[in-house]
């Protein structure tokens, strides 16, 4: 779930729990706005602890290796030059 969503939960959530005054038989909107809100926290939560450790785990990795090769050819006109 992302943070986004997360939020959405709540606000949900607390639409259902605080700004309704509708009634079913059998099931209580209050108490499914506060779990909604709950759920939402809990995404919220883990959707910041998962962007912290990506974060950590980006810096800590090594530079990545990087090789280099050179190759040098003698100068054929080079034997010439010297006398």
């Amino acid at each position: 779930m992302t943070i986004g969503g997360s939020i959405a939960l709540i606000i949900i959530g607390a639409i259902l729990a605080y700004a309704v005054n509708f009634q079913f038989s059998g099931i209580d909107i209050r108490l499914v706005g506060v779990i909604l809100m709950i759920g939402g926290l809990i995404g919220l939560v883990v959707g910041i602890v998962r962007i912290a450790s990506a974060r950590r785990s980006v810096e800590r990795r090594p530079p990545p290796a990087i090789r280099e090769e050179h190759y040098y050819e003698d100068d054929p006109y080079e034997t010439r030059r010297r006398y």
